[in-house]
């Protein structure tokens, strides 16, 4: 099992924490946005004398209420082809579960989310890297290089949309290509799609639910976890039209009992909140972004494409080892007892030797800190000993 290139730095930062340094942490998609006030209520208010379990496929009121949000949005789904998770992450391992034997194989873009090597692995999984690359801000790699990893292990082809932890959003033709090519070989379509409100600069999300012919190939994985400021609600979901493969993942539910009743609780009212939540955060992340993109573009040496969605981005840095970087910003630099704290972004690679130069940036910190940031950024590379000229 891989350590998280999100929290493996954790020790130096609490050495750093310990010495007096504040540490402005970019590390990690924890945003500072509150919580919508209904779900904390709804919490507070529960009138329950036993804290019985749920339904092992969630309670039927949140999934109807979940069904209704996807109309809202365009997406046509009905409750009992959705099953309620302990997060996004239980909603992947689920899906890998129900449809992979050990051995079997999933395609997917990298950079991608670190933890999907820590869910193969726990699923018995093997995961087949097609690699994206920074010079076109993480765009679709061409369908034939999907097509020529494809083998008769193959089960699935999985995407993040918009993308963790580039923030890149697939192009409804990216997407069109992906749709024939899932039919053409019977694979699964697997969508991470948990940052679906967030698309920037008039951008908007397509879900792969709303592509003709994939009724029986489209798995979508979703969260509350950023939509709602709620990480630690730990309430996700994974949703199919195919009834036997909903019927396996069931089984899965049912060998973990049930999602938290609680969370569901939350989750369930935080869906009447007015779409003006919706556009005040995304007009606050799209602030973030530009001052987090164009402050690193202006560095000496650094490069960081402008992501359309998510609030993350991966910057290139004039350094040869962006795990030592990390480890050195904590360790030893300090601008007025500050300091940051950084993913390095090879852990977000499955193929060895990718993106160490490179480091994942989540813009979850307000303006101010941002700015602070950028700035600290640029003090650091100026006297990190191992900078690249």
């Amino acid at each position: 099992m891989p350590e998280s290139p999100i929290r493996k730095l954790a020790p130096f930062a609490e050495q750093a924490k310990a010495s007096g340094r504040e540490v402005f942490h970019l590390n990690i998609g924890q945003p500072d946005i509150k919580t919508p006030t209904e779900a904390i209520a709804a919490v507070r208010e529960a009138n329950l004398e036993v804290l019985e379990y749920s339904p092992s496929e969630g309670f039927a009121s949140y999934r109807q209420a979940l069904a209704a949000y996807y109309a809202k949005n365009g997406i046509s789904i009905r409750p009992e082809e959705l099953t309620v998770t302990t997060g996004g992450s239980e909603a992947i391992l689920f899906a890998m579960g129900a449809i992979c034997d050990s051995g079997d194989e999933v395609i997917i873009p990298e950079p991608f989310y670190a933890n999907y090597n820590g869910f193969s692995i726990n699923a018995g999984v093997n995961v087949v890297p097609v690699t994206a690359n920074i010079e076109d801000g993480f765009a679709l790699p061409a369908v034939s290089d999907f097509e020529a990893l494809i083998s008769p292990k193959t089960k699935a082809i999985m995407i993040c949309n918009p993308g963790n932890p580039t923030g890149y959003l697939y192009t409804e033709e990216e997407l069109e290509a992906l749709r024939q090519l899932v039919i053409k070989h019977d694979l699964y379509l697997i969508a991470d799609e948990v940052y679906r409100e967030f698309a920037y600069d008039n951008h908007q999300h397509t879900s792969i639910l709303n592509l003709a012919g994939l009724e029986e190939h489209a798995i979508v994985i979703d969260s509350v976890s950023k939509r709602y400021s709620m990480c630690g609600a730990r309430i996700g979901c994974v949703i199919s039209r195919k009834a036997d493969l909903n019927a396996t993942i069931l089984k899965f539910a049912q060998a973990r009992l049930s999602p938290p009743t609680m969370a569901q609780i939350a989750a369930e009212a935080a869906l009447d909140v007015d779409a003006s939540y919706y556009s005040e955060v995304k007009e606050e992340y799209t602030r973030r972004r530009n001052i987090l993109v164009d402050g690193l573009n202006a560095i000496e040496g650094v490069y960081c494409p402008k992501p359309a969605g998510a609030f993350y981005v991966i910057a290139q840095l004039p350094v040869e080892s962006a795990e030592h970087f990390a480890q050195w910003l904590l360790s030893d630099f300090s601008h007025e007892n500050k300091t940051l704290m950084i993913a390095p972004a090879a852990g977000f690679y499955a193929s060895a030797g990718m993106g160490a130069n490179q480091v994942r940036l989540a813009y979850v910190l307000e303006a101010d800190k941002l700015q602070q940031s950028v700035e600290l950024m640029r003090l650091a590379l100026e006297s990190y000993p191992g900078k690249i000229n």
